[in-house]
């Protein structure tokens, strides 16, 4: 990482930083669901597992994969930063593919009303997904060929 410009180092710390708040709060969220907690989203659907099972099966794959992944990719990042690089462009994945699904459901059966919080629920984590995935790519060598 010492290879890193100094824009490239701040460009990663703050996508780690947007990241880290993301995961936390999914986390806390889903725990919510598991507990039974209805989630009321902000284009007027509800996330709760009692009436939609699926909502149940994703909570648990956010709180036992998705999360820890996280997690685990940002510390590593600063012990072995290749495997911590791998881990959170397969953890980016999961971020764009989790989100733009959410997104297209949000977008297809609630018709909702586009405020900053309908923003920050649904397409901001397949953004933060798509801005890591292009950081990589912008810095590959740097990060995996060395």
């Amino acid at each position: 990482m010492e290879e890193l410009s100094s824009i490239s180092k701040v460009i990663l710390y703050v996508l780690l930083g947007f990241m880290a708040i993301y995961t936390v709060i999914l986390y806390v969220a889903q725990i919510m669901i598991l507990r039974g907690k209805q989630f009321k989203n902000p284009d007027g659907s509800v996330d709760d597992w009692h009436e939609q099972k699926t909502h149940w099966g994703i909570a648990f794959a956010d709180i036992t994969i998705a999360c820890p992944a996280n997690i685990a990719a940002f510390v590593l990042i600063f012990i072995y930063p290749h495997w911590g690089f791998y881990l959170l462009a397969l953890a980016s994945f999961w971020w764009i593919w989790a989100n733009v699904m959410t997104t297209a459901t949000s977008l297809r059966f609630f018709n909702p009303r586009f405020t900053l919080m309908w923003f920050i629920a649904f397409p901001s984590g397949a953004i933060l997904g798509i801005a890591y995935i292009i950081w990589t790519f912008l810095h590959f060598d740097l990060i995996y060929m060395q």
